[in-house]
């Protein structure tokens, strides 16, 4: 069988790095018809490992989340939306996987390594955040999810899950199945820079458009786009390297072409930022014009969001209670079996 995993933490809207990095690719894989199952899940209790003193934070962003999903196109009909707290399963498999990972392993994974120093961490480091590739590795298996479509940054995460699948059935037996990644087949998309032209995208760092920015929002947001520095008059020769506007042309404009001809007329001198901006623009806009109509319609609904996301975790809770199972036959805990 070909089972996909996915997810995100529900601590803001989305953007569109997790358009191009994930988002856009979950939907073409659900509308393929090559996989049997699609779980995408609300990675809440991931969120909460450092936002435990600012649950509301979390909450409120659960339909935020839902509603990115909704309007970009994943049909609950194709694919399992679920939230991850509700899946008590997913905590017992955490806890068991944590008996065969070392506290070095963890502190030396590089994306875990990254986000401390982003979140200043230091030697306060909370015990769940440090501990949140175990919780990963048992979201991924609780659904004997082969596939995991991640962007780039995931990797080492992935890579850690796979140890512990290794050694959970060099332990027990062939108990869990081994996941691969599938990265965006674009570079670009794989790490999409912040309009300020920081290495990334993020919440954090406040460089995000949004996949619910409004018409207006967007465009003062492209106006205020990082370019290059050294272009000063329309005639100076300009530099695409570094350039946002056309990293974002190079993730987005289906027309390779039309780019094409703007770089090497941008580089030779004589084209101004506000044309190429304007021209991102007019791309974005057809991109989003239409998520933004399909979340103001469930917006109207919010029963029929909450439904979707409540059959979706009792879905989610059955799969996951097969793989517990299975794991404690495997290591004899299944007592009263």
């Amino acid at each position: 069988m070909k089972i996909i995993l996915t997810g995100d933490r529900p601590t803001g809207k989305l953007h569109l790095g997790h358009f191009v990095g994930s988002l856009r690719e979950r939907v073409k894989l659900q509308n393929s018809g090559e996989f049997d199952k699609i779980f995408i899940m609300i990675a809440d209790a991931q969120a909460l490992t450092d936002h435990a003193d600012n649950p509301e934070k979390v909450r409120e962003n659960i339909f935020n989340v839902a509603l990115d999903y909704l309007s970009v196109g994943l049909d609950p009909k194709k694919s399992t939306l679920f939230i991850q707290s509700q899946i008590a399963e997913l905590f017992e498999l955490t806890a068991y996987y944590l008996n065969v990972v070392t506290v070095s392993r963890l502190e030396r994974n590089p994306t875990v390594k990254n986000e401390i120093a982003q979140k200043n961490f230091e030697t306060s480091i909370p015990a769940g955040f440090l501990c949140y590739p175990v919780s990963q590795a048992a979201d991924i298996t609780a659904f004997d999810a082969n596939i995991v479509p991640v962007g780039e940054d995931q990797i080492p995460m992935l890579e850690q899950t796979r140890e512990i699948v290794r050694k959970i059935n060099d332990i027990y037996g062939e108990v869990l199945v081994e996941p691969d990644i599938l990265l965006p087949k674009n570079q670009i998309c794989r790490r999409l820079p912040g309009i300020d032209g920081k290495a990334k995208m993020s919440k954090t760092l406040g460089n995000c458009i949004y996949l619910s920015d409004d018409s207006k929002i967007l465009a003062e947001k492209i106006k205020n786009m990082y370019t290059d520095p050294l272009h000063i008059k329309v005639s100076d020769p300009g530099h695409i390297e570094g350039n946002v506007v056309f990293t974002y042309l190079d993730a987005f404009c289906e027309d390779k072409k039309i780019v094409d001809d703007m770089k090497e007329h941008y580089q030779r001198g004589g084209l101004g930022d506000v044309k190429v901006k304007k021209f991102l623009l007019e791309v974005l806009e057809n991109i989003l014009s239409p998520i933004r109509q399909r979340r103001a319609d469930y917006e109207k609904n919010p029963d029929e969001v909450l439904k979707i996301l409540r059959e979706g975790t009792e879905n989610a809770r059955q799969k996951a209670s097969e793989v517990l199972k299975r794991l404690k036959r495997a290591m004899k805990i299944n007592y009263f079996d």
